[in-house]
């Protein structure tokens, strides 16, 4: 694993670590490298020092925990859409779809759905929005 110092076109700074350091290039080249804060794609490598003692480090924090107000928001998002509505996988379009059509009783879900699929719900009429996260139980 390797930790970069990374700084978007926008001027922000974030970390972020990565399987090694042709992970990385591999990820930046087809553009799957994006600023944690705002989201934009031109993300190039920043200036950073390499750690020199263990002593001399701060304590190591789980990378699971958002490290500033963006990701911090995000992971609040998260937290509520899991809590408040249910996980529906693929089936997602076919739900919702349902839902509209009076079919299915009405109620909160979240899941994963082609563009294509998304495209036509929404010309139908039919509200949904993208995620800025992919579902754990798809990662997993």
């Amino acid at each position: 694993m390797i930790r970069y110092a990374l700084k978007c076109a926008r001027g922000h700074r974030f970390e972020s670590w990565f399987q090694s350091a042709s992970a990385y290039d591999r990820l930046a080249d087809a553009g799957h490298v994006a600023c944690s804060v705002c989201g934009g794609g031109e993300v190039a490598k920043d200036l950073m020092s390499p750690s020199v003692s263990p002593e001399a480090r701060t304590p190591a924090r789980p990378l699971s925990q958002p490290t500033n107000p963006a990701e911090q928001a995000l992971a609040e998002l998260r937290r509520k859409i899991e809590t408040d509505s249910t996980y529906v996988g693929d089936r997602f379009a076919d739900e919702a779809r349902r839902m509209h059509e009076g079919e299915l009783p009405r109620r909160q879900i979240h899941g994963e759905a082609r563009l294509g699929e998304a495209k036509k719900l929404l010309e139908d009429g039919i509200p949904v929005l993208p995620l800025p996260f992919l579902s754990r139980r798809s990662t997993q």
